[in-house]
């Protein structure tokens, strides 16, 4: 958060709330010792835990992360101003209860509809009920195994042979530091514009046009997540009504990311107007036959399914392609697997089958989740498996980054980054097979009815862009001696300032 928009955050939270002034001064000077303490933070009357929230605010997912997992049953409760609670767990049963058991209870709430409302409006990831099951339900076609095949075999291969190899080709030869993490965001871009809507929006010509929309995609991202943050939704909406400060440049964000989410929706429709018959598969011309001409509503979708499949899959890679730096035994098991392959690697069953590659980014994403916490509200009160009590309307967080770190659930070498955990070997043919973990040990696409429609696409999507990396290319991280990537997230994962690289040809 920008200083001018924290010391007026907190300006208007003292004309609030009375007596925070003084509180606030008087522990004001705590906040250098309870930078990244895993005990549970203490919490002062009205105020609740704000000072540790605000001193940890930069490793905010790191800082939960080590709290849930000092506790005995992987779940504590946050207490913010005001007395609002959050719990946050990353304990499975709990998990498994909110997803799957009492799904019904554990609901899109007013907290985060209303944060994130600006941006993704009635969109699939903020709506609940018949608007949800109506989007979910149509998007479902999309991801049948017949496109799923087209995906691979038209799409992700036409973006990697003619776009980004080339472009890596030429980091190569000119021996050129590239902002890895931007490329695989404008690869992905332009991938799921090409699917979902039918729509080449040429992120990743040779020339990297300036991505004014991706810009404003981003600041939409961080500015709506940073409402979280903050002591009080009061403090988000009145600003946004008085214009000012970041809720500014958040509707001015969100204005050019709603303009061009526009022309792809209007551009779409006068295509199918032109045409007697619907010969397009794409998601955006489903959505438009079946007799939506709502155009806010097709732009909330739209929206939405840029977010899923822009930043998941980009930031998954940006974090394999770190690790498999920091371990080249695996990148030379993933090589070989590789190399077993035909030639051309374009084929559905092909990309399909690389086992290895596909546990290693399971144990890529269970480091560094694209999404790593995930919250609910609760519409009654409840009881956790844990015991846990869950009062009417309280938010109750699940983290995926903190159960990638478990011991509890992982064992003993779960700091070790190792994709055989993930597999076991076929005693006749020598192969691998994959050996899925609990989807609630294991939430990274979430779990229950609201598992996520993409995982295989996703999937698909990273082992093409990984052989085809990978099998020309060495991807060499840019960084000084001992210097680790910093791990933020927003709505979703990033690794802060980038990922540069340099690139190398294979001999």
């Amino acid at each position: 958060m920008a200083l001018v928009d924290l010391q007026l955050s907190n300006s208007l939270l003292f004309c609030l709330v009375p007596f925070l002034f003084i509180l606030f001064i008087k522990f004001r000077k705590t906040t250098t010792n309870i930078l990244l303490s895993s005990k549970i933070p203490k919490s002062y009357p009205i105020i609740g835990s704000y000072l540790s929230i605000i001193a940890n605010q930069e490793q905010l997912i790191q800082w939960i992360s080590d709290i849930i997992l000092s506790t005995p049953k992987l779940t504590f409760t946050l207490i913010r101003p005001l007395n609002f609670h959050t719990i946050l767990t990353a304990n499975p049963s709990n998990v498994k209860h909110m997803l799957k058991t009492n799904f019904h209870v554990y609901q899109k709430g007013q907290t985060s509809n209303s944060a994130l409302a600006d941006l993704l409006r009635n969109g699939i990831f903020n709506v609940n009920g018949d608007t949800w099951k109506y989007q979910r339900q149509v998007a479902s076609h999309e991801f049948n195994t017949r496109s799923l095949r087209k995906f691979v075999e038209t799409v992700v291969d036409t973006e990697l042979s003619e776009r980004l190899i080339p472009i890596l080709a030429n980091a190569a030869a000119e021996k050129k530091v590239l902002d890895f993490q931007d490329i695989l965001q404008r690869f992905a871009f332009d991938n799921i514009c090409k699917i979902a809507f039918g729509y080449d929006p040429g992120y990743l010509l040779p020339t990297l046009p300036e991505a004014e929309f991706a810009v404003a995609f981003e600041d939409s991202v961080r500015l709506s997540s940073q409402r979280f943050i903050l002591p009080s939704p009061l403090i988000w909406k009145i600003k946004r009504a008085l214009n000012i400060g970041s809720e500014k440049k958040l509707r001015i964000a969100v204005q050019q990311v709603r303009e061009f989410a526009k022309k792809i929706v209007r551009e779409k429709q006068r295509e199918l107007n032109e045409k007697s018959s619907l010969d397009s598969a794409d998601l955006l011309s489903r959505f438009l036959s079946t007799g939506h001409s709502d155009e806010d509503f097709v732009t909330d979708i739209v929206i939405s399914f840029i977010l899923a499949g822009r930043d998941t899959t980009s930031a998954a890679l940006t974090w394999f392609f770190y690790l498999i730096s920091k371990n080249p035994e695996v990148e030379s098991e993933i090589l070989k697997e590789i190399g077993e392959t035909s030639e051309s690697l374009v084929l559905y069953d092909e990309v399909k089958n690389m086992m290895y590659t596909h546990a290693s980014l399971c144990e890529s994403m269970r480091f560094y989740p694209p999404v790593p916490m995930d919250s609910k509200e609760a519409v009654k009160d409840d009881v956790l498996p844990d015991g846990t009590f869950v009062k009417k309307g309280t938010r109750v967080t699940y983290h995926p980054y903190a159960m990638g770190r478990s011991k509890e659930i992982w064992g003993g070498n779960w700091a070790e980054f190792k994709p055989e955990r993930w597999l076991n070997k076929d005693e006749v043919t020598g192969n691998w097979m994959f050996v899925g973990k609990d989807v609630y040990s294991y939430p990274v696409f979430q779990a229950g009815p609201r598992i996520c429609l993409g995982k295989e696409m996703a999937f698909l999507q990273m082992k093409r862009v990984v052989a085809g990396v990978l099998q020309r290319f060495k991807v060499v991280p840019v960084a000084e001696q001992g210097v680790e990537p910093v791990f933020i997230a927003y709505l979703t994962a990033k690794m802060k300032g980038g990922f540069p690289v340099t690139i190398e040809e294979r001999i």
